[in-house]
């Protein structure tokens, strides 16, 4: 059958896309990470010594003014958000995909569940501020809850 190939689509699509959600989960931890060090203090300090040279040019410019503007908004409580999300989010992605990785039964429908949970918060993000990343990232997660429940049913049928 197709679905318990180890050569097939789904087993390929399945090994590329633990390791994209692997790749992210690292990079979310390091964003976190950075994030302790980046308060809104020195976000601002940064941003005036990246935008003040385009703006003595042209005190218009959209995209210098859009980042001042976007800076603006980032508050403490934003800061220890934004590190409590990414690292948690980070951890918990990085753990589900080594477990996948060992093909560990028990990973497979808890990583279903876990990004079950990530979708519903993405869709909920977007009902307040649109975002063509989080829309795709959510397509992404989509397709990874197909494609485990695929490998899930491969490595059970295996089992028996």
């Amino acid at each position: 059958m197709i679905f318990n190939k180890k050569n097939s689509i789904f087993h390929k699509s399945f090994k590329i896309g633990i390791l994209v959600k692997g790749i992210d989960s690292v990079l979310e931890m390091i964003g976190g990470i950075l994030l302790i060090f980046l308060n809104p203090n020195r976000l601002n300090k940064l941003v005036t010594l990246l935008t003040q040279h385009e703006l003595s040019e042209d005190p218009k410019d959209v995209v210098a003014n859009f980042i001042i503007k976007l800076s603006s908004h980032f508050s403490l409580s934003g800061q220890y958000f934004g590190i409590f999300y990414l690292m948690s989010h980070g951890i918990i992605k990085l753990i589900l995909v080594v477990m996948l990785w060992k093909r560990k039964i028990w990973a497979y429908p808890l990583t279903v569940v876990s990004l079950i949970l990530f979708i519903l918060y993405q869709i909920y993000r977007c009902t307040i501020m649109y975002s063509t990343g989080l829309v795709l990232l959510t397509i992404f997660d989509i397709v990874m809850i197909i494609l485990t429940l695929i490998e899930y049913k491969s490595i059970k049928d295996n089992n028996k």
